[in-house]
């Protein structure tokens, strides 16, 4: 059967970059404060840019895919593909930031990762374990670093402790190797077509809570979408849709489901100009 991996050719997919200044620095980091920014837990659809960070000495049971011993659930939704039997594509990964809002246009969204250091070890595990959480895409990232990873022995036994100690001997003299994997599902039909974050001005003064920032900021506009066709783009500013002003995610879902097969009117901000349009959004059933 033929392997279904795809390389990754940058020069196709380059990273959305919004500028930076002192005041509001955009950047996804797990639970931590960017310059004078707080990135609040909400991604449009519920996808998410969050990766667990690799612990040094993770440790491989012997026998066991360490993709699926390592993952982490990144959707309170329990997603998967809309197929029953998803033919899962496996892609080797070029820049992760670009990939992600690459993923997140094309309608995806992120289920879960993995990630850990061991030797070197094909990336056709990951697809294996993609397929049983039924996800459609796996997209798969390794780095040289120079932490290391031993077997235990799980039975006692004696040629079982010989095995591993000549195992881990024989480890120990190879390069070892981050693997990090992300899982993605596809969406169904967006109601509108965009993922969004909260974004808060951090105060001053450390004690004090900071300042939210009107709306919710857009960090990808999925492709031939509502938002799409009415020239809405990412680092854009949703600001209201119809009667309903957008403050936190759930403004925004219940703008959608509301106003659902509907056009509708929406404020946004590109730039410094508040602009107003009209968007017909998508329904479902």
């Amino acid at each position: 059967m033929q392997s279904n991996i795809q390389p990754f050719n940058k020069k196709n997919h380059a990273a959305t970059k919004e500028p930076q200044t002192k005041a509001l620095q955009i950047k996804v980091l797990q639970k931590r404060l960017v310059s004078s920014v707080v990135l609040l837990s909400f991604l449009g659809l519920g996808a998410t840019l969050l990766a667990p960070k690799v612990h040094a000495n993770d440790v491989a049971k012997a026998g066991t895919n360490l993709f699926e011993e390592k993952f982490v659930e990144q959707n309170d939704h329990q997603l998967k593909s809309l197929k029953a039997s998803p033919d899962t594509t496996l892609e080797l990964g070029g820049n992760q930031e670009a990939d992600t809002t690459r993923m997140l246009e094309n309608g995806y969204d992120m289920m879960g990762t993995s990630e850990f250091v061991s030797a070197k070890i094909s990336a056709e595990l990951a697809k294996t374990y993609a397929k049983k959480i039924k996800a459609d895409y796996v997209l798969v990232y390794d780095r040289p670093t120079s932490l290391t990873t031993n077997m235990v022995n799980l039975d006692g036994t004696e040629s079982g402790n010989k095995a591993i100690q000549e195992a881990n001997a024989e480890n120990a003299k190879n390069e070892k190797t981050v693997h990090y994997a992300s899982y993605w599902a596809k969406l169904p039909m967006p109601l509108l077509g965009v993922h969004v974050i909260k974004l808060i001005k951090a105060s001053t003064n450390p004690a004090e809570e900071g300042t939210p920032l009107p709306g919710l900021k857009i960090i990808a506009v999925i492709k031939e979408s509502p938002a799409a066709k009415a020239n809405i783009v990412t680092g854009d500013t949703l600001l209201q849709i119809g009667d309903v002003t957008l403050e936190k995610s759930g403004d925004l879902f219940a703008a959608v489901k509301r106003y659902q097969g509907q056009t509708v009117d929406i404020m946004f901000r590109h730039g410094d100009e508040d602009i107003k349009t009209t968007v017909a959004l998508n329904s479902r059933k």
